[in-house]
């Protein structure tokens, strides 16, 4: 019977050791080369929609500069032609005396403040101002002029209080649109006039009431000035309104491209 070698038995231990651990490292690297080459793919496939995505983004922010270019070009042309239009004698709207004495302060007064959000805070009545209030918005913005107005602007949810004071000291001037309601004095329109008699940019709208009316409410509002819808319709006023306080060159911010 042969003899057993212990020594002979250790060293084919060891050598099946190292070759079961060579074929298991074979197996590993197989394993990660395939991971490997599936984790570049998937990158190789997410850098390409990333890249995709990006150059859709910045040629769409392209055609909105575009857009933004124009609509700048075409603001600056209507309000230069505004202005001149309603200081000339020419046939169209045109301010009264009162008025453009209103509209040559209130331009004035804003050459040297600092740009804000907005270019007007726009106070009114609900009971009896909606609708004049929404149109005159509505009719400011399309001659590019930004209103900060309580339906589009409060945030449900946090203090209106605080939104319309921060409003009021974002904004440039103040609109006050003067109706019945407004005359008799609730809480919310007489603090909004309250911060608004402290600008001299302050312009009055009076819709529904006349200046008896309006001094018998407040003998303080800027001079007893301000526009009447009784003698010009909403469109008319919110262009005068316009072209007293946007500056010719008046423009809209563009918008700005994403790198990958």
């Amino acid at each position: 019977m042969a003899k057993f070698d212990a020594n002979k038995f250790k060293r084919d231990l060891q050598a099946a050791q190292r070759k079961a651990e060579a074929q298991v490292k074979r197996q590993v690297d197989e394993i990660n080369r395939k991971n490997q080459r599936a984790v570049d793919d998937h990158n190789r496939k997410v850098r390409a929609h990333n890249q995709k995505v990006v150059d859709q983004f910045n040629r769409q922010v392209n055609s909105h500069n575009q857009e933004v270019r124009r609509v700048n070009v075409h603001n600056a042309r209507v309000v230069g032609d505004l202005q001149k239009q309603l200081r000339s004698t020419g046939s169209g709207p045109r301010y009264t005396p009162s008025e453009q004495a209103l509209a040559d302060r209130v331009q004035e007064s804003l050459v040297s403040r600092d740009e804000r959000e907005w270019d007007v805070f726009l106070s009114y009545a609900r009971i009896d101002g909606a609708d004049a209030a929404e149109a005159l918005r509505s009719s400011l913005e399309v001659l590019g002029v930004r209103v900060w107005f309580d339906e589009v602007a409060i945030v449900p949810g946090k203090s209106q209080s605080l939104q319309m004071d921060q409003g009021l000291r974002k904004a440039r001037a103040g609109i006050v649109l003067l109706t019945p309601a407004y005359l008799v004095g609730r809480f919310w329109t007489e603090r909004e006039l309250g911060a608004l008699l402290r600008k001299s940019t302050l312009i009055p709208v009076l819709h529904g009431v006349d200046f008896k009316a309006v001094e018998e409410y407040s003998g303080i509002l800027p001079d007893l000035a301000g526009f009447e819808t009784a003698r010009d319709d909403i469109s008319s006023i919110a262009e005068k309104i316009a072209a007293a306080i946007l500056p010719a060159d008046a423009t809209i911010e563009a918008g700005s491209g994403s790198d990958e």
